[in-house]
């Protein structure tokens, strides 16, 4: 692998729509980025144990656990408690974001976003997280 091929980081995307993982992870491949995706918030939680990610992408209105539970339970894991994660959802951020801070959550985002915009936050935490 050359240097200009060289991985920026790795980000988990757990989101129970195949279709947001799929398009998440196709556009964070192409920008350099090893993604792996789990479409059910238990599987997520045992990935990020042994994937180790960077950044993971959390959905909160997923089946089972919700992203609130999800987050709450990988702050409590020493592997997993100072992973930066970002909320995606498409609940209000006005009732949502104190619920997603006090979970432990790092940024919220809000449903439909952009590819572009959600690259630049990663960007933003990955270049925060490696200094």
């Amino acid at each position: 692998m050359t240097e200009s091929q060289k991985v920026k980081g790795k980000i988990l995307v757990i989101d129970d729509e195949p279709e947001i993982t799929d398009i998440i992870e196709a556009y964070m491949s192409n920008a350099g980025y090893s993604v792996m995706s789990e479409n059910s918030s238990v599987m997520g939680l045992e990935r990020a144990k042994t994937y180790k990610p960077d950044i993971i992408l959390l959905d909160i209105m997923m089946p089972h656990m919700d992203g609130y539970e999800v987050c709450s339970e990988m702050r409590k894991n020493q592997s997993t408690k100072n992973i930066p994660i970002l909320f995606l959802t498409g609940k209000d951020a006005s009732d949502d974001a104190g619920k997603s801070w006090d979970s432990g959550a790092n940024m919220f985002v809000k449903k439909p976003f952009s590819c572009e915009n959600l690259l630049s936050m990663i960007n933003m935490v990955m270049a925060a997280i490696t200094k």
